[in-house]
């Protein structure tokens, strides 16, 4: 390996962990009964959250149109991960919210992540992986769960 360094590696080495940690997550996803959800469904049900939001907040929240949101939450509500609700202080609104699957995809998410960690623990080291996730902290801001990625990656 050159221990040469070049300046538009690290951003690719860092998407390129990115992807391996995804890519692994989706196929265990996969395994354990959810064979239909992608990278950016991850992004939706964060972006739903707890209380649920409506398709206009999560376009915001996810940097999309209202249109595109409201076509993966017709996607998700067909695959039974999210449902549409009357919002109970505004009957005009509708609300949409995970369904029992989507917080069970969320959690068995959570496991996973925590099962990929302690591989590359193995792999590293837990010291050295713990400094690396440390630097990371240091050199990005403090609210990590930027979940406009995909709008961000848009075209438009």
């Amino acid at each position: 390996m050159s221990s040469e360094s070049r300046g538009f590696e690290l951003p690719l080495r860092l998407l390129l962990a990115f992807r391996v940690l995804v890519d692994e997550l989706h196929g265990e996803l996969a395994r354990q009964g959810h064979p239909d959800v992608r990278p950016m469904h991850g992004y939706v049900f964060q972006a739903i959250g707890p209380d649920g939001t409506t398709a206009a907040d999560l376009g915001r929240r996810l940097g999309v149109s209202k249109q595109a949101a409201g076509k993966t939450i017709d996607t998700l509500e067909r695959l039974g991960y999210v449902e549409r609700a009357t919002d109970p202080h505004d009957a005009r609104r509708k609300i949409v919210r995970l369904t029992g699957r989507g917080v069970e995809c969320l959690a068995l998410s959570a496991r996973i992540f925590e099962r990929l960690r302690a591989d590359w623990a193995r792999t590293l080291g837990e010291d050295r992986l713990r400094e690396i996730e440390d630097d990371l902290r240091r050199v990005t801001p403090g609210e990590p769960f930027l979940l406009d990625t995909p709008g961000w990656f848009g075209t438009s």
